[in-house]
This record gives C-alpha cells, structure tokens and sequence, in this order.
C-alpha cells in the first residue's frame, strides 16, 4: 500500500478551518491524518515524502463546466489531454459537457466517457449528460439511465432549453433522480446572431452584439421554474450585472438554485476585443494589442465593467457559489478567421488559479475564499465528496507555489487548445505538484 508524506507546507482546507504548517499522511490514495508540522516527521521506511516547505498546500481543485471534446472532436481536445491540462492547473476533478459528437445523450456515450477517463485521464472525470436528445430542445433524455451510466449532472450547454415546458419537465425529472439541471442562460432569440456584447464598442468595432437582455431573461425563467418545481438548478458562467440581482433574490427567497462565474468575466471586460485593457480594475498586466482577437470571444460574452463589479460583489456576498473554468478548446480552424465567423470560447484549466490568486493579491477576494470557491463549494454543489482534506477523504492535493511568477504560455500548454486571452501576460502564483488519489500526476518541472 502507497505511502506518501507532504511535510512543511503550509495546509489551507476551508472544510475543516486548517490553516497552518501541517504534515499530510496519506495512505491507500486517502489522507490518514494530517498533525502540527514536525523537523523530523516519525516514518519508516516505505514512504515517499515531498517537502512542501514555503509551499501552499490546498484540496485539489473542483470545476463543474469543462469541455474536453472526446468523443468526436479529438483534434481539439482530448479526455487525456484535457485532464492533464487540468492537472496542471492543479485541478483535480472536472465535469464534463454533453456538447461532444455524439452527445452524451445516452447510457452508452456516458459509459465510454467513464470508461476513456480511467483508461488516459489523470484526473477524476464525471459526465454531464444532455437535458434533451441531440440537444435538439425537442426531447428529454433518459435521465434515469444517464444517471446509473455516471452523469451527476444534465445540461444542454452551448445551447439553452428553449421551450420552457420541456425545462420544467426536465427541472421536475432531475428531482426525482438526483441530478443538477445546469442552465446556459441565455434567450437565443434575444441573443441572435451577436458575436459579442452589445454596447459602444460592439457599435465601434462594427460588430453584432448580444445584450445583458438575453441571459437575465432566462436566468428568470429558469429560476421561476425551479422555484415552480423544486428541482436543483444551477446557473453557468454568470456575466450580466441583472442576472446577478436575480439569483440574489431567489436565494433570499429559498429557492434551490447555485451559480457559477469563469475567471475571465470577472477581470476583462468588451474594451479587450478592440485591444484596450479591459481588465475590470484589475491592474499589472499592461494593455493588449490589436484588436478583433478571437481569443477574446467567449459565450456569454465579456461585458461592461459594471458587470465585473457585479460579478465580484456576487462573488463577496455568496450570490455566486463557485468559480469554474468554460474551459473550451478550438484549434486554429475554428479561431485564425474573421472575428464574425470565428467559435465561442477559451481555455481556462491552465490559468484559472492563478487568476483567482491574483484577485485575492487585489484585496477582492482572501485566499482562503479562493480555495472555498475554487475545490469546496463546487464539490458540493454536485454533493461529490471532493474539495476537501479531511482525514478519510481521498488525497487529491494541488500544491502551490503562491510567489512564482510565470508568463503565459500557450504553446507550453498540456492542453491542445492555444486559445487563451492570457497569452503573454504575467501571472503570481504556480502548480508544483498535483496528486490524484495518492498519486502525483503533475509536477512542474514535467
């Protein structure tokens, strides 16, 4: 049985209120024990020890909305390769969208995501099944059987639920069998052909816009329906300063309802598409060049700085329960044309603790409320029993060295996907090492 020792670091775990310099015991891929830190910690031999000394050691990252594109777009994306860019990012369990080619769908894509993920992936990975076959809006699928396939959770991301029928449905179905119906909020009719925030700058620049309108409408919606039906309602990648104000009031009012942000709408704003800073007050990265970069296209879209004050207040007053990544990879075909025909999306898994860190460095947020939002309140969010280093939970562990600082590099990413709106920026804070279950399945000088 594995024996691994982390020795002299300092151990954050909000779970269970440690912060301090602590020894980690971990036995069998589960912590042990973890104790006041020792000079000469009493183990035998057997024991592999990594010395953690002047090192943040923190439960390993939890993000509920990723894309790792297998099956059926393996040139942008892998189940391998996306969970080793995970592990780089010193997350250690991800959830997966529906959105792959076949959609998960069914019992059998399920399966084979379930079965890829323990055969190449290095991190845990769970499925998220579609809300509707083929994403279609047209039917629901068998969410009884998606759940015993694996999936913890249903969505039909990259597209919302048009018909409000189907999603109270689908709201009273996840009741019944224990799944999180996950919400891309956002009123394609309203939205329309807009490639990115309505506003001055689209006006400038020329470009079609998609107003706040689109996705505080079906926030409500969806909110009122989980209100209507009790079912579990989470609400992805938040943007608009109005939707922020309606989930706040439904949380006053009970309603079952959670929500996520991404780190890039709490720090750019729409002036980064025409080449501006758009940093959303967040200073020391300079500002961009250029303009038109696809890299900057993202749904939902970088909004206006009063929409990152709003996300960040949601964020201080727990309207927003959690930060996850929308790591979505596209390779040049999708991304190295014209900012109109180019795809929605960025990658975030390689990037998005060191982002947060820098947040809190700025006084929006402690360290300790990174961590909580970043591994422990995603994990129960989804009621998974991650997020957390107490004794008997498994040993998945990021280690963080919180003053080195990197320049990004996408061409070093683990993922394939190169696009990135953090390119060339210097960052505060790295990965050292990422353990899995007991197991160390990234280290920096990898």
């Amino acid at each position: 049985m594995k024996r691994l020792l982390l020795t002299g670091g300092r151990v954050l775990d909000p779970a269970t209120s440690i912060d301090g310099v602590y020894d980690i015991f971990v036995i069998g891929g589960r912590i042990a024990s973890i104790k006041p830190s020792e000079k000469e910690p009493p183990v035998g031999e057997g024991w592999e020890i990594i010395d953690c000394r002047g090192l943040l050691v923190i439960p390993g990252l939890v993000d509920l909305h990723t894309h790792l594109r297998e099956p059926g777009e393996e040139y942008k994306e892998t189940i391998k390769t996306g969970t080793e860019a995970a592990a780089a990012g010193g997350v250690t369990s991800v959830l997966c969208m529906a959105n792959t080619k076949p959609v998960n769908d069914n019992a059998t894509v399920a399966r084979y995501i379930r079965n890829k993920a323990e055969e190449e992936g290095v991190v845990n990975v769970f499925p998220v099944g579609a809300v509707t076959i083929g994403l279609k809006g047209e039917r629901l699928t068998e969410m009884a059987d998606l759940k015993e396939a694996g999936c913890v959770a249903v969505s039909d991301d990259g597209k919302s639920v048009a018909n409000g029928s189907l999603m109270r449905r689908a709201l009273e179905y996840s009741r019944v069998f224990g799944l999180t119906v996950i919400s891309h909020a956002e009123d394609a009719a309203i939205a329309g052909d807009g490639v990115m925030n309505e506003g001055a700058i689209s006006t400038r620049l020329g470009l079609k816009g998609i107003p706040n309108g689109a996705e505080e409408a079906m926030v409500a919606r969806d909110i009122f329906l989980s209100e209507l039906t009790g079912g579990k309602l989470h609400i992805a990648h938040v943007s608009a300063e109005g939707a922020v104000s309606i989930i706040r009031a439904a949380k006053k009012r009970g309603v079952n309802v959670t929500a996520e942000v991404t780190p890039h709408h709490l720090i750019l704003t729409d002036e980064a598409v025409i080449g501006l800073g758009g940093l959303g007050g967040l200073g020391g990265f300079g500002e961009f060049n250029g303009g038109y970069d696809t890299d900057f296209k993202m749904n939902p879209p970088l909004r206006a700085k009063k929409d990152v004050d709003a996300l960040r207040e949601g964020l201080s007053d727990g309207t927003i329960d959690c930060v996850s990544t929308d790591h979505a990879p596209h390779s040049s075909i999708e991304k190295d044309v014209e900012f109109d025909h180019a795809s929605f999306g960025v990658v975030g898994l390689e990037t998005s603790l060191a982002i947060m860190l820098a947040l809190a460095d700025e006084g929006v947020l402690t360290l300790d409320s990174v961590v909580r939002l970043m591994a422990l309140n995603p994990a129960k969010i989804m009621g998974l029993d991650k997020g957390t280093l107490k004794v008997g939970s498994s040993a998945d562990i990021a280690i963080v060295d919180l003053e080195k600082k990197w320049t990004v590099d996408p061409a070093k990413f683990k993922s394939k996907g190169r696009n990135t709106p953090f390119k060339g920026m210097e960052l505060k804070g790295k990965v050292v090492k990422t353990i899995v279950n007991g197991e160390v399945v990234y280290s920096a000088e990898d």
